[in-house]
């Protein structure tokens, strides 16, 4: 069973930055994409970042887009989310995904993992 384990989260000041991290149990390359999605409270599951595993094609949701950065280390089987200029809105549950297919779709997505919790407040 492929494992994605996230880091990072915490609590963070508007304005701030914060780096999350996936590690999976495997090999990346085995699979197409990887990406970011969030859930914040009483909303839905909403797709925000991917990157293909074997180029460095990326996509964004508007909602991050130029705030976020997505990037991975095929050595260490991990990928990353940059996150800079943090607002409330940004305070959800990131789960980290493996996807078969390259976009910020649910249906696209292969794995989850178990979440970390992203908090901005002063």
């Amino acid at each position: 069973q492929l494992q994605l384990v996230e880091s990072g989260g915490g609590l963070v000041q508007p304005g701030g930055s914060m780096r999350l991290s996936c590690t999976v149990n495997g090999a990346i390359l085995d699979y197409f994409a990887m990406g970011w999605f969030r859930q914040a409270p009483g909303k839905e599951r909403e797709g925000i970042s991917c990157i293909m595993t074997t180029n460095d094609r990326t996509k964004y949701a508007d909602s991050v887009k130029d705030r976020f950065t997505i990037s991975r280390d095929n050595r260490k089987n991990t990928i990353y989310l940059q996150m800079n200029n943090l607002n409330d809105e940004d305070t959800a549950v990131y789960y980290c995904v493996v996807l078969w297919g390259m976009g910020l779709r649910s249906s696209l997505v292969d794995y989850w993992g178990q979440g970390t919790q992203v908090t901005v407040a002063s």
